[in-house]
Protein backbone atom coordinates (compact mmCIF):
# COMPACT_ATOMS: atom_id res chain seq x y z
CA UNK A 1 0.00 0.00 0.00
CA UNK A 2 1.42 3.28 -0.92
CA UNK A 3 2.31 5.73 2.05
CA UNK A 4 0.17 9.07 1.32
CA UNK A 5 1.19 10.70 5.57
CA UNK A 6 3.65 10.06 7.66
CA UNK A 7 6.30 11.89 10.36
CA UNK A 8 8.40 14.62 8.77
CA UNK A 9 11.67 13.27 8.66
CA UNK A 10 13.31 17.20 9.18
CA UNK A 11 10.70 17.63 12.29
CA UNK A 12 12.58 15.52 15.57
CA UNK A 13 10.63 13.77 17.71
CA UNK A 14 11.28 15.55 20.49
CA UNK A 15 8.30 16.69 22.63
CA UNK A 16 7.88 20.67 22.65
CA UNK A 17 7.07 22.37 25.12
CA UNK A 18 4.14 24.70 24.21
CA UNK A 19 0.96 24.83 25.78
CA UNK A 20 -2.29 22.50 24.64
CA UNK A 21 -3.95 24.69 21.66
CA UNK A 22 -0.90 26.27 20.60
CA UNK A 23 0.02 26.18 16.95
CA UNK A 24 3.49 26.52 16.81
CA UNK A 25 3.41 23.02 16.58
CA UNK A 26 1.52 22.90 13.08
CA UNK A 27 3.42 25.52 11.60
CA UNK A 28 6.47 23.58 12.81
CA UNK A 29 5.63 20.17 10.99
CA UNK A 30 4.46 22.54 7.71
CA UNK A 31 7.87 23.71 7.83
CA UNK A 32 9.10 20.28 8.43
CA UNK A 33 7.23 19.19 5.30
CA UNK A 34 8.02 22.32 3.23
CA UNK A 35 11.77 20.94 3.79
CA UNK A 36 10.82 17.40 3.23
CA UNK A 37 9.89 17.93 -0.21
CA UNK A 38 12.29 19.81 -1.41
CA UNK A 39 15.17 17.82 -0.46
CA UNK A 40 17.11 20.36 1.02
CA UNK A 41 17.58 18.73 4.78
CA UNK A 42 21.18 18.65 4.41
CA UNK A 43 21.39 22.36 3.35
CA UNK A 44 18.97 23.96 5.59
CA UNK A 45 19.73 25.89 8.20
CA UNK A 46 17.18 27.55 10.53
CA UNK A 47 17.44 30.51 13.09
CA UNK A 48 15.75 30.52 16.27
CA UNK A 49 14.37 33.86 17.99
CA UNK A 50 14.19 34.70 21.49
CA UNK A 51 10.28 33.91 22.54
CA UNK A 52 8.05 31.04 22.57
CA UNK A 53 10.03 29.15 19.60
CA UNK A 54 13.05 30.20 21.36
CA UNK A 55 13.69 25.86 21.55
CA UNK A 56 13.05 25.79 17.81
CA UNK A 57 16.34 24.17 16.89
CA UNK A 58 15.56 21.12 19.19
CA UNK A 59 12.62 20.13 17.28
CA UNK A 60 14.24 20.41 13.97
CA UNK A 61 16.62 17.89 12.18
CA UNK A 62 18.31 20.52 10.90
CA UNK A 63 21.54 23.09 11.69
CA UNK A 64 20.06 25.67 13.96
CA UNK A 65 21.91 29.08 15.21
CA UNK A 66 19.78 31.34 17.94
CA UNK A 67 19.35 34.97 17.61
CA UNK A 68 19.14 38.03 20.11
CA UNK A 69 15.71 38.84 20.33
CA UNK A 70 14.63 40.47 16.97
CA UNK A 71 18.07 40.01 15.10
CA UNK A 72 16.63 36.86 13.32
CA UNK A 73 17.04 38.13 10.12
CA UNK A 74 20.40 39.64 10.60
CA UNK A 75 21.84 36.68 11.94
CA UNK A 76 20.24 34.87 8.44
CA UNK A 77 21.14 36.96 6.48
CA UNK A 78 24.59 36.53 7.40
CA UNK A 79 24.60 32.98 7.71
CA UNK A 80 23.21 33.06 4.16
CA UNK A 81 25.91 35.65 2.43
CA UNK A 82 28.55 33.16 3.89
CA UNK A 83 27.17 30.21 2.95
CA UNK A 84 24.65 31.63 -0.35
CA UNK A 85 23.84 27.50 -0.93
CA UNK A 86 22.57 27.22 1.76
CA UNK A 87 18.93 27.81 2.93
CA UNK A 88 18.25 29.73 5.48
CA UNK A 89 15.06 30.60 7.04
CA UNK A 90 13.88 32.51 10.41
CA UNK A 91 11.48 31.44 12.06
CA UNK A 92 9.50 34.48 15.09
CA UNK A 93 6.68 35.48 16.51
CA UNK A 94 4.91 38.99 16.40
CA UNK A 95 6.91 40.75 19.39
CA UNK A 96 10.45 39.41 18.15
CA UNK A 97 9.58 40.41 14.57
CA UNK A 98 7.42 43.51 14.86
CA UNK A 99 8.78 45.10 17.77
CA UNK A 100 12.29 45.15 18.89
CA UNK A 101 13.06 43.43 15.41
CA UNK A 102 11.10 45.61 13.48
CA UNK A 103 14.33 47.63 11.92
CA UNK A 104 15.97 44.41 11.56
CA UNK A 105 12.95 42.39 9.14
CA UNK A 106 12.31 46.27 7.29
CA UNK A 107 15.85 46.42 6.50
CA UNK A 108 16.39 42.94 5.63
CA UNK A 109 13.47 43.11 3.07
CA UNK A 110 14.53 46.30 1.53
CA UNK A 111 17.53 44.41 0.44
CA UNK A 112 15.80 41.64 -0.82
CA UNK A 113 17.91 39.78 1.32
CA UNK A 114 17.95 35.61 0.20
CA UNK A 115 16.26 34.48 2.61
CA UNK A 116 13.02 33.04 4.59
CA UNK A 117 11.31 34.24 7.32
CA UNK A 118 7.88 32.41 8.62
CA UNK A 119 6.17 34.95 11.12
CA UNK A 120 3.76 34.20 13.80
CA UNK A 121 1.79 36.27 14.54
CA UNK A 122 -0.51 35.10 17.58
CA UNK A 123 -1.12 39.29 18.54
CA UNK A 124 0.34 39.06 22.09
CA UNK A 125 3.83 38.45 23.64
CA UNK A 126 3.17 34.64 24.34
CA UNK A 127 6.31 34.10 26.41
CA UNK A 128 6.51 36.52 28.73
CA UNK A 129 2.90 36.69 29.83
CA UNK A 130 0.95 37.63 27.03
CA UNK A 131 1.63 41.26 27.18
CA UNK A 132 0.51 43.67 24.50
CA UNK A 133 2.30 43.20 21.10
CA UNK A 134 2.39 45.64 18.02
CA UNK A 135 -0.33 43.17 16.51
CA UNK A 136 -2.41 43.39 19.49
CA UNK A 137 -5.94 44.20 17.97
CA UNK A 138 -7.78 47.11 18.75
CA UNK A 139 -9.72 46.94 22.33
CA UNK A 140 -8.32 43.68 23.02
CA UNK A 141 -7.55 42.51 26.34
CA UNK A 142 -4.06 41.44 27.80
CA UNK A 143 -1.98 41.57 30.74
CA UNK A 144 -0.19 44.99 30.22
CA UNK A 145 -3.68 46.44 28.19
CA UNK A 146 -6.56 44.92 31.06
CA UNK A 147 -9.31 47.35 29.37
CA UNK A 148 -8.22 46.68 25.84
CA UNK A 149 -5.84 48.22 23.82
CA UNK A 150 -6.49 51.73 23.03
CA UNK A 151 -5.03 53.31 19.87
CA UNK A 152 -5.42 56.88 21.38
CA UNK A 153 -2.42 56.74 23.69
CA UNK A 154 -0.25 53.45 22.54
CA UNK A 155 -1.67 53.17 18.48
CA UNK A 156 -2.81 50.86 15.77
CA UNK A 157 -1.57 47.16 15.28
CA UNK A 158 1.41 46.62 12.78
CA UNK A 159 0.17 45.09 9.46
CA UNK A 160 3.62 43.51 8.58
CA UNK A 161 2.90 42.21 5.13
CA UNK A 162 1.34 45.42 3.92
CA UNK A 163 3.93 47.31 5.63
CA UNK A 164 6.60 45.31 3.61
CA UNK A 165 4.78 44.86 0.31
CA UNK A 166 5.63 49.10 0.17
CA UNK A 167 9.40 47.63 -0.40
CA UNK A 168 11.16 47.20 -3.72
CA UNK A 169 12.98 44.40 -2.25
CA UNK A 170 10.49 41.75 -1.36
CA UNK A 171 9.75 39.01 -3.72
CA UNK A 172 7.26 36.68 -1.71
CA UNK A 173 4.76 38.11 0.97
CA UNK A 174 2.09 35.69 2.31
CA UNK A 175 -0.63 36.17 4.92
CA UNK A 176 -2.06 32.49 6.03
CA UNK A 177 -3.56 30.98 8.99
CA UNK A 178 -3.70 27.81 10.82
CA UNK A 179 -7.30 27.57 12.52
CA UNK A 180 -8.51 24.98 10.40
CA UNK A 181 -7.39 22.18 7.94
CA UNK A 182 -8.15 23.83 4.95
CA UNK A 183 -6.52 26.57 5.90
CA UNK A 184 -3.14 24.57 7.11
CA UNK A 185 -3.29 22.84 3.70
CA UNK A 186 -2.85 26.87 2.17
CA UNK A 187 -0.34 27.80 4.71
CA UNK A 188 1.77 24.81 3.89
CA UNK A 189 1.60 25.75 0.26
CA UNK A 190 2.76 29.18 1.28
CA UNK A 191 5.73 27.73 3.49
CA UNK A 192 6.84 25.62 0.71
CA UNK A 193 6.79 29.06 -1.75
CA UNK A 194 8.82 30.93 0.56
CA UNK A 195 11.57 27.69 0.23
CA UNK A 196 10.74 27.82 -3.37
CA UNK A 197 11.98 31.38 -4.06
CA UNK A 198 14.92 31.16 -1.83
CA UNK A 199 16.34 28.20 -3.64
CA UNK A 200 15.77 29.51 -7.11
CA UNK A 201 16.94 32.70 -5.90
CA UNK A 202 14.42 35.09 -6.83
CA UNK A 203 14.93 36.80 -2.58
CA UNK A 204 13.52 37.58 0.31
CA UNK A 205 9.87 36.14 1.19
CA UNK A 206 7.96 36.36 4.39
CA UNK A 207 5.16 34.24 5.12
CA UNK A 208 2.78 35.32 8.47
CA UNK A 209 0.87 32.85 9.99
CA UNK A 210 -2.30 33.99 12.12
CA UNK A 211 -1.92 31.43 14.97
CA UNK A 212 -4.04 31.42 18.63
CA UNK A 213 -2.56 31.66 21.72
CA UNK A 214 -4.86 30.00 23.98
CA UNK A 215 -3.53 30.70 27.14
CA UNK A 216 -2.47 34.15 27.07
CA UNK A 217 -6.04 34.84 25.59
CA UNK A 218 -7.59 32.54 28.44
CA UNK A 219 -9.63 30.34 26.14
CA UNK A 220 -9.92 27.02 25.25
CA UNK A 221 -8.00 25.39 22.04
CA UNK A 222 -11.64 25.32 20.37
CA UNK A 223 -12.62 28.90 21.30
CA UNK A 224 -8.96 30.34 20.45
CA UNK A 225 -9.05 28.92 16.86
CA UNK A 226 -12.33 30.43 16.59
CA UNK A 227 -11.20 34.31 17.67
CA UNK A 228 -8.62 34.11 15.07
CA UNK A 229 -11.38 33.37 12.36
CA UNK A 230 -13.76 36.02 13.41
CA UNK A 231 -11.04 38.48 15.20
CA UNK A 232 -7.80 38.17 13.95
CA UNK A 233 -8.35 37.63 10.16
CA UNK A 234 -10.72 40.90 9.51
CA UNK A 235 -7.80 42.59 11.02
CA UNK A 236 -5.21 41.11 9.02
CA UNK A 237 -7.11 39.51 5.58
CA UNK A 238 -5.44 36.67 4.00
CA UNK A 239 -3.45 36.35 0.78
CA UNK A 240 -0.19 37.04 -1.30
CA UNK A 241 0.57 40.81 -1.01
CA UNK A 242 4.02 40.37 -3.17
CA UNK A 243 4.56 37.45 -5.89
CA UNK A 244 7.43 36.64 -8.16
CA UNK A 245 5.53 37.86 -11.22
CA UNK A 246 4.89 41.46 -9.74
CA UNK A 247 8.51 41.55 -9.27
CA UNK A 248 9.13 40.95 -12.38
CA UNK A 249 6.54 43.32 -13.89
CA UNK A 250 8.09 46.18 -11.65
CA UNK A 251 11.72 44.85 -12.84
CA UNK A 252 10.67 45.33 -16.30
Amino acid sequence: MKKVFGYPHALSEKRTHYCPGCTHGIIHRLVAEAIDELGVEEKTIGVAPVGCAVLAYEYFNVDFQEAAHGRAPAVATGIKRVHPGAVVFAYQGDGDLASIGAAEIIHAAARGEKIAVIFVNNAVYGMTGGQMAPTTLPGQKTTTSPYGRDTATVGYPIRVCELLATLDGPSYLARVSVHDPQHIIKAGQAIRKAFEMQISGQGFALVEVLSSCPTNWGMTPVNALQWVKDKMIPYYPLGVFRSPEEVTSHDA
